[in-house]
């Protein structure tokens, strides 16, 4: 039941490539994109696309990638990352920056080149990356850093400079998107440390820092010259503030900054009196602001209703379940709301001419997809689109683009999980995969009406929804795990019926737990939380009372995951239905080696 914010993880896409220098220019005169290139597609993507629109894998397996970035050229920039939200992967071999090129028109990378910083030269990757004045400045660890592209190369021959250092690491969001303005600007993403400024992170009952420091050097929009070699991270250079993550950016023609806005999470974990479990899964809405100098967003005193369409008072600091505004009356609310926990990653302005006119006239999102609606159905995984006039949404959202998590969308379960998007100079839209490494390409090859539409968003206010529950065993005799639940381990001290008990608990359908969210379905683990069903132990000797003493002490300070699991995972657990979930995390622990598989 450990808690992680799996918003953790964000990436850009700058679709505004403005202010080429001549060095991109030569390159798009050395290796033009082919003509067949914006309308070749043979779609092996088993996404589902509104008429008329076709995706292929334009990569696979390139290293968890984050953010994406397109020259001129074609060429494909994408910055890749590793960390604790990845487990135990080894990080791909060479540099962590990825440069791909489509040289045949067959709308697959036929060209792969790696550059950048690796582990053995001090290297963990990053989210972060854009194309200014024919350069490439990527993320890496604590430095935004620019590599110059000689003419007519993919990839940099010399070192890097630092653009700024010293960002802030570590916490529940260490990643820095960005993106760079035509006049060169630099808005940087400094997420939250913590879900809501508490002393003790993510536990229940527990009021937010007041005042919050952690606003003088975390969540917000730092803002720097990409013209400008050796600048330092300061509380000086602050753009705007109460942002708790915002990790996708997208400037429109007038100039405008828009910004996604990562939505704070356990709402009825930590605060169980004050809301319903439901509402876990329902509030606070994910958020489309636009950025403005000396702009104040709420957090973390403040969360957006989108029932109420307003932000009301958190209960940190005040809130009594979403009645109260107080100071919130002041802050500056969303352009456009979303369902919660979706995750919105990276975005881009679509400013070409492939695709039909309705799509020049708003952003792309991708949506990373939800862990804390758990135990109610997770959801996002998908691209959308968000219509807006000016600094205003015209319209509700669309679907663009899902199927990317295939047939399971939680987080341990979904094949792919969306993470960056960007435009290629002929209209084909770029959507990274932070899960296995592939690369969509997506083109419009035209269609009946010329004007074809996604399908529109679940309301942001929409109810819950049903409680998913496990999947029932089959019945005995039918298959070869036939009489497998009579043979189910039970410790010592329990029953049967306790075990079948805490399988419900487990996956919500008793007592409102979310444990499945982040241990997963099978309890073997996710990016969220360690598994369960194996004989590793991080905080106990794997006995009974020991995985009983876990459940109701909570972890304040994890050791391989970022965030916190509070006591009773959030829940509001009666002695008898803790023992239970114990007795069940045991029971599942022992099954690998009770049944010899």
């Amino acid at each position: 039941m450990i808690v992680f914010n799996s918003r953790l993880f964000v990436i850009i896409a700058l679709a505004t490539l403005s202010d080429v220098g001549s060095s991109v220019w030569a390159q798009n005169q050395l290796n033009p994109p082919k003509k067949s290139e914006s309308t070749a597609c043979s779609d092996d993507s088993g996404l589902k696309l509104p008429a008329g629109f076709c995706a292929t894998v334009f990569a696979d397996g390139i290293g968890h990638a984050r953010h994406m970035v397109v020259a001129p050229s074609g060429v494909v920039y994408v910055n890749t990352w590793s960390g604790d939200y990845f487990g135990s992967d080894k990080p791909h071999e060479g540099g962590f920056l990825v440069a791909l090129q489509d040289k045949s028109g067959t709308g697959k990378a036929d060209v792969i080149e790696r550059f950048g910083e690796t582990v053995q030269s001090g290297g963990a990757g990053g989210t972060g990356i854009g194309i200014y004045k024919g350069s490439v400045y990527a993320e890496v660890n604590d430095r935004i850093v620019r590599y110059s592209l000689p003419a007519g190369a993919r990839v940099p021959r010399d070192a890097s400079e630092t653009i700024v250092s010293g960002l802030p690491l570590g916490g529940d969001h260490p990643m820095h998107p960005f993106i760079i303005s035509e006049e060169g600007s630099m808005y940087v993403d400094v997420g939250t440390a913590t879900n809501s400024c508490q002393p003790k992170n993510r536990q229940p009952n527990i009021t937010g820092a007041n005042p919050c420091l952690e606003l003088e050097t975390r969540g917000g929009i730092w803002r720097y010259d990409a013209n400008k070699t050796n600048q330092t991270f300061s509380p000086a250079d602050r753009f705007a503030t109460g942002i708790r993550n915002g990790e996708g950016f997208a400037i429109d023609s007038s100039g405008r900054i828009f910004v996604t806005q990562h939505g704070r999470d356990q709402l009825h974990a930590n605060w169980p009196d004050l809301y319903k479990p439901s509402e876990e899964a329902t509030l606070p809405a994910e958020e489309l602001m636009l950025l403005k100098s000396g702009g104040d967003y709420g957090w973390p005193e403040c969360y957006y209703d989108a029932v109420q369409k307003k932000l009301v008072l958190a209960p940190e600091y005040g809130g009594d379940g979403g009645k109260k505004v107080g100071v919130c009356a002041s802050k500056t609310g969303p352009v456009a709301a979303f369902p919660a926990h979706w995750g919105p990653n990276g975005m881009t302005r679509y400013d070409k001419s492939q695709f039909p006119a309705h799509y020049r006239k708003g952003v792309f999102i991708a949506f990373h997809g939800s862990w804390d609606r758990a135990p109610y159905a997770q959801s996002g995984y998908n691209v959308v689109f968000q219509p807006l006039a000016g600094a205003r949404a015209s319209g509700n959202c669309e679907v663009f683009a899902d199927g990317f998590a295939g047939a399971v969308k939680t987080p341990e379960g979904a094949a792919h999980r969306p993470s960056g998007l960007a435009v290629g100079p002929d209209g084909s839209l770029y959507v990274s995969d932070d899960i296995r490494g592939r690369i969509y390409r997506i083109v419009y090859q035209g269609g009946a009406t010329g004007d074809a539409r996604g399908t529109p968003c679940p309301s942001a206010s929409a109810p819950a929804g049903d409680i998913v529950e496990a999947k029932a065993n089959p019945p005995e005799g039918t298959n070869v795990d036939a009489g497998l639940a009579q043979s189910v381990p039970v410790p010592e001290g329990a029953t049967r019926d306790m075990v079948a008990l805490g399988d419900r608990i487990y996956h919500g359908t008793v007592g409102g737990a979310a444990c499945a969210g982040c241990h997963g379905s099978n309890g073997t683990g996710s990016p969220l939380g360690p598994s369960l069903a194996s004989a590793k132990w991080l905080w106990s000797d794997g006995s009974l009372a020991g995985i009983l003493k876990v459940i109701t002490d909570g972890v304040p300070q994890p050791k391989q995951y970022r965030s916190p699991m509070p006591p009773m995972g959030g829940a509001q657990l009666t002695p008898q239905q803790a023992s239970a979930v114990a007795a069940y995390v045991w029971s599942i622990s022992h099954r690998t080696s009770s049944n010899g598989q």
